[in-house]
């Protein structure tokens, strides 16, 4: 259908704002009698219309008087439920002038000219305007906004500064740390004793503005140390009391020296966000981030974790000794001589601004090509079809795939991008991968490491 006339919009315009503005007002009965005679002098107006075009015209024109024919039936009603006494007629006055108003510009308003039957009479008689046609923005489609981008760097670069008060050259472990948070998922750092492994955590906790609760764990722990229990008291009775993971921020220190049915206290709240006391749920706070810290250099009093817990952990990350330069630096400023207030460390952010970052990653844009090249890699563990296969005792699972999928996307909008390159899952591919290989007892023996294997997978592998 051809586009409608300047003309017609504004008269049809003007009849749907009459309609609806003054549909069930009250009016006066000379008022509905000069209102009778404004239309009388539009409906002559449109007699000689239709005298002048054809047929089309003629059809299109006695549609317009039966929507004023309409609205004066309208304003007739209005009347008798004024008569009838319904309604109070405080506005009868400001309310005949408005009309009076509008009737006036309706009859001023040109004939509209039409074509051809441009216009349909269902249009004319529902009195809809189309809604203009809006290109869709970057939310709209999926993909973050520039502002949005911009807004996510600017915390990023503030937590990193406020980290770098009391973490020094452990940069590679910041991001990791930082990327954990932006996927909402879970950290497990290796080191040796003395390298700022909680200090890390703590730091962060502090410039993200979120609680933080630390658990050491030791052999004789148990469950409820972490989750909480029911107890019962004469004068209250029975009451929960929550533990220490019912917080933003979890240290869990050194996990590997607690027995697996403890450590496995931590499994339902680390996957489902919320944990179970006695007979009643109770949700985590959001966000709820665990780092997990284990010695790796110690056989005696640890327990390695259960496999399905450490499938649970996004990244395993392997923090080592700090440079020469950065190690003089710490000999003066160190946690050991100060407390850890005075290094004044400040939030730059809140939790809910880290829960809206989250929401962000996800709507960072990854094509498929980049998908098919994250399952090449995950699946090359499991069809063991490469020089070093044989190192593989069992392959990634499907959370290999999941997390190279997050973040991918985490490690790109920390460059200050809406969309996943190849690099960005190079970047991130040993933190997800190395904890998800188990290797057979040959591998252990002859020092092959989850790294060198998922290198040599790397290499194996092309983006199509």
């Amino acid at each position: 259908m051809a586009e409608k006339t300047r003309d017609e919009k504004v008269l049809e315009r003007r009849l749907r704002e009459l309609e609806v503005k003054y549909r069930g007002e009250l009016f006066s009965s000379d008022a509905k009698e000069k209102i009778g005679a404004e239309l009388e002098i539009v409906e002559s107006e449109l007699e000689d219309s239709e005298k002048e075009e054809g047929k089309e015209k003629k059809e299109s024109m006695k549609q317009i008087k039966l929507d004023m024919k309409k609205l004066e039936s309208d304003i007739e009603k209005a009347g008798e439920e004024k008569a009838a006494g319904k309604e109070k007629g405080k506005k009868k006055k400001g309310v005949e002038k408005k009309i009076k108003k509008e009737v006036v510009k309706v009859v001023k308003v040109q004939k509209p000219k039409i074509k051809k039957s441009e216009i349909k009479k269902s249009e004319i008689k529902e009195l809809k305007v189309k809604e203009p046609k809006v290109e869709k923005s970057a939310e709209a489609v999926g993909k973050p906004s520039q502002a949005e981008i911009k807004k996510c760097t600017e915390n990023i670069l503030k937590i990193k500064k406020e980290m770098g008060k009391v973490v020094m050259g452990q940069e590679k472990i910041v991001n990791g740390l930082i990327m954990g948070l932006l996927c909402n998922a879970h950290v497990l750092v290796e080191g040796v004793p003395g390298i700022a492994k909680t200090l890390a955590i703590r730091a962060l906790a502090s410039a993200s503005g979120c609680s933080v609760k630390r658990i050491q764990f030791t052999v004789d722990m148990l469950p409820t140390d972490i989750i909480g229990i029911t107890t019962y008291t004469p004068e209250k009775g029975f009451e929960i009391i929550k533990g220490p993971i019912f917080a933003n921020f979890l240290i869990a220190d050194e996990i590997n020296r607690a027995p697996p049915k403890t450590q496995s206290a931590l499994i339902e709240g680390m996957q489902e966000k919320q944990v179970t006391i006695g007979r009643e749920k109770f949700h985590l706070p959001a966000p709820f981030f665990v780092m997990a810290t284990e010695n790796p250099i110690e056989n005696a009093g640890v327990y390695p974790l259960p496999e399905a817990q450490i499938d649970r952990f996004l990244f395993k990350l392997i923090m080592g000794y700090p440079e020469s330069e950065v190690e003089k630096k710490v000999m003066s400023t160190n946690i050991t001589l100060k407390k850890f207030e005075e290094f004044g460390l400040k939030a730059v952010t809140t939790p809910e601004e880290i829960v809206k970052m989250q929401e962000i990653v996800k709507k960072v844009y990854l094509d498929e090509n980049i998908k098919n090249y994250i399952l090449s890699i995950v699946r090359k563990t499991r069809e063991k079809d490469f020089e070093n296969s044989e190192y593989i005792l069992y392959g990634s699972s499907p959370r290999a795939s999941i997390g190279l999928f997050i973040a991918s996307k985490a490690n790109a909008l920390m460059n200050k991008r809406d969309y996943v390159l190849p690099e960005d899952v190079k970047k991130v591919v040993f933190d997800v991968m190395r904890h998800r290989l188990v290797l057979s007892y040959k591998a252990t023996i002859q020092k092959v490491s989850p790294d060198s294997i998922i290198k040599e997978i790397l290499n194996s592998v092309r983006v199509e």
